[in-house]
């Protein structure tokens, strides 16, 4: 395993009503954040507040190009980013006890925190397909390029790690200056956008080799 420092590059927030940052997507040009009662969006260049959807946003959050996917106590939501209308709600693996939350593939990806899992499920139906181990306990999932990241929060530290989604075998890892907890996780571009917990604030990331 290769370990580090991870390089905070940049940091956003708090944004105003926003006590705590859940789950964090990218899709394409905005980053998304759930904050509890709202599913919310920001500018990454200047960090400037765009949208806020009337959703329930208390995990992870997802993009599949298209629809947004977030997690909403014990069910995963599809929503329209232009409406925010619910389209459709299958149950959440976790069963409330989730985290993370990333699209690759055609499917979702799950973290359960406390039992240190991810899960990869049908979109459709919730149904678990695969399931990978960790030995941290699991916030933001993220997946790019071919690489499966997630991050960890635990005793008040946080790291980034890429693991193989075969063995689980962690092949890399980021370690969060002291006291920067990380929540919600996704890759966007150069960076890995990073929720900041109750912070309220989401931390650029630089991705190693860019």
């Amino acid at each position: 395993m290769k370990r580090k420092a991870a390089e905070v590059t940049r940091e956003y927030g708090p944004f105003p009503g926003v006590e705590k940052i859940h789950g964090v997507s990218f899709d394409g040009k905005d980053v998304w954040f759930g904050a509890g009662d709202t599913l919310q969006s920001m500018d990454p260049a200047s960090g400037t507040p765009q949208r806020k959807l009337d959703v329930a946003a208390h995990a992870g959050t997802a993009f599949d190009g298209k629809h947004l996917f977030q997690i909403a106590e014990n069910r995963i939501q599809k929503i329209d980013p232009k409406t925010g209308r619910i389209l459709h709600s299958i149950p959440a693996p976790g069963n409330g006890t989730d985290s993370g939350l990333t699209w690759a593939e055609g499917t979702l990806w799950v973290g359960q925190y406390r039992d240190r899992k991810i899960h990869q499920i049908d979109p459709e139906t919730g149904r678990i397909l695969r399931t990978i181990e960790s030995n941290r306990f699991v916030t933001g999932v993220t997946w790019a390029d071919g690489e499966l990241w997630h991050a960890t929060w635990e005793n008040d530290e946080s790291s980034l790690r890429r693991i193989d989604p075969n063995s689980g075998e962690v092949l890399d890892q980021l370690d969060m200056p002291q006291g920067q907890l990380i929540s919600g996780l996704e890759i966007g571009g150069d960076s890995f956008y990073c929720g900041g917990g109750p912070s309220g604030k989401i931390r650029a990331v630089r991705r190693p080799g860019r």
